[in-house]
């Protein structure tokens, strides 16, 4: 769950760093439904009878999505405010992906993704790498506000913002500035438009997912949700528990946890895993002893004397300015832009002189994708569901608590969520934490997947979901980051395994799972 940047992790693992969305070939097929068939009734749903799905092309992506070219797609027509009847109309887009088994399980997966706001349809190719439609259809709708949606609550505004972010100090004064400023222009443009922004939230986008199922026609399915699309599958489970056979959680973020502080408690599980891990490695202890403080030194040292820096971003242009601070090193390693296997010889190199590693993963966000994430989906999430309820104190006394020792100045902001109190000042969307920080209680078999090195959303959340989940397999991959499934075979596996026998996963390939070995450079 990150607010200025799309999940890449499972890209870093996949072999392949997105960058953009995929078009759909010309001549894609015509959409049709998933099975069963609907019936003539099936425009009605439990959440809504204004809701129905009228078949439509499949999105025209900035760069192909082979996987769509089978798809049946189409728009899920629903309510923006369901307690406002005769309101506005959204539009979600949608695609089913046919199961590659010539004799597919009855009741398909339907596919949540992370954010919120995050596109959807560009994580496709991950899902069929992972097997996702391998025995059964793979149903993906674009959460409501994104991408190819409409409307779309894109903020390039905020896009254009965050490329020159990447040369400002972190917490710095001009930072903030200019992006209030930012997020102030895109609230106005999207209000002036008729955008109830209040409506965008996880209860609204989890009746979309039950209305979706019967305007398909789908007597059950399985659930699948990665980062912020755990949260929004529990609330499902939770509000709308018919026609679920089984949810898997990947990278679990439980709604009753998901309060403002919660990032300082995962970045130092997630940090700290990756340091124990090379400390119990020799030939990685030997070439990078104590790095813990070697780390807790060099933030120190760049919030005090922060390095201007041109870099290269991985994406290609020009050598771009970069800042790189305290809050900037912190926010580099919690954002997985530096493989794990070479975040101890990155912190060894900042110590010795050699900033280049961490700059060049400063440098991601200088190429912007404008339009790529629903900027007006995540601020109303997070400043309905998130934020209420806890002060600035809260969040750097949890930082406090995670790093001991780091400057205040970095430890006031919660990883990935700078001036995140300021941002929903401006936002100023009604608060809905009472009905959001509401744990799901079912006896439905629940998969929960985590990773040991995931700094965005820490394994121990996991814990927190289990306990009100009463048939639920938990989990850990050593190694692995955020978003797990796409960069571990067993998990792929896992997830295949508990989809065909939900009570009885087969867990057995995580037995034995060490992390990978680190990268050792020379001295």
């Amino acid at each position: 769950m990150a607010k200025h940047t799309r999940d890449t992790a499972a890209a870093a693992a996949a072999l392949v760093f997105l960058t953009g969305l995929m078009a759909a070939p010309a001549g894609a097929a015509t959409p049709g439904p998933a099975s069963p068939a609907p019936s003539s009734s099936s425009s009605s749903s439990p959440s809504s009878s204004r809701a129905r799905f009228v078949p439509g092309p499949c999105p025209k992506t900035a760069e192909p999505v082979p996987e769509l070219a089978k798809a049946r797609c189409g728009f899920l027509e629903v309510p923006e405010n369901r307690a406002r009847p005769g309101g506005r109309t959204l539009r979600l887009a949608t695609a089913v992906l046919p199961a590659v088994s010539a004799k597919p399980a009855a009741e398909p997966v339907v596919f949540m993704a992370g954010g919120p706001g995050g596109e959807t349809f560009d994580d496709i190719p991950f899902l069929v790498s992972s097997g996702l439609n391998a025995g059964r259809d793979l149903i993906v709708m674009a959460q409501r506000g994104n991408r190819y949606d409409e409307p779309n609550l894109a903020c390039p505004e905020v896009d254009r913002f965050n490329a020159r972010y990447v040369g400002l100090g972190y917490d710095s004064a001009q930072a903030k500035s200019q992006m209030l400023d930012a997020f102030k222009q895109c609230r106005a443009r999207l209000t002036a438009d008729g955008t109830d922004l209040g409506a965008y939230n996880t209860v609204e986008n989890a009746a979309d997912f039950a209305d979706l199922r019967t305007a398909l026609g789908i007597a059950r399915w399985n659930v699948y949700g990665y980062s912020y699309g755990t949260n929004l599958a529990l609330t499902l489970l939770r509000t709308h528990p018919e026609g679920i056979r089984a949810v898997a959680i990947d990278s679990v973020t439980p709604p009753q946890s998901v309060v403002l502080p919660w990032g300082w408690p995962s970045a130092q599980e997630g940090v700290g895993a990756i340091l124990d891990a090379c400390a119990a490695q020799p030939a990685c202890e030997n070439r990078y002893p104590d790095l813990r403080r070697t780390l807790d030194e060099q933030v120190r040292r760049l919030e005090a004397h922060p390095l201007t820096l041109t870099a290269s971003p991985p994406k290609g242009g020009n050598p771009v300015k970069v800042v790189l601070d305290g809050g900037a090193v912190l926010n580099v390693l919690v954002a997985n832009t530096i493989k794990p296997v070479d975040v101890p010889a990155a912190i060894d190199e900042l110590a010795h002189g050699k900033p280049d590693r961490f700059a060049r993963a400063r440098a991601v966000d200088a190429t912007p994708s404008l339009g790529m994430t629903a900027h007006g989906l995540t601020e109303s999430v997070a400043c309905a569901e998130w934020t209420p309820g806890v002060a600035e104190s809260d969040v750097l006394a949890a930082g406090r608590k995670a790093f001991p020792g780091w400057p205040d100045t970095v430890l006031a902001q919660t990883p990935q969520l700078p001036f995140q109190f300021d941002v929903c000042r401006t936002w100023n969307v009604p608060d809905r934490a009472a009905q959001q920080r509401v744990a799901a209680v079912s006896s439905l078999p629940v998969l929960l997947l985590s990773g040991t090195f995931d700094q965005k959303t820490g394994s121990e959340f996991a814990k927190d979901a289990a306990r009100t989940l009463s048939r639920s397999t938990s989990v850990k991959i050593p190694g692995i980051t955020h978003w797990v499934v796409p960069q571990s075979p067993c998990a792929a596996k896992v997830l295949a395994s508990f989809l065909d026998r939900p009570t009885a996963p087969d867990t057995g390939c995580v037995t034995g799972l060490a992390p990978a070995p680190f990268t050792i450079t020379p001295k």
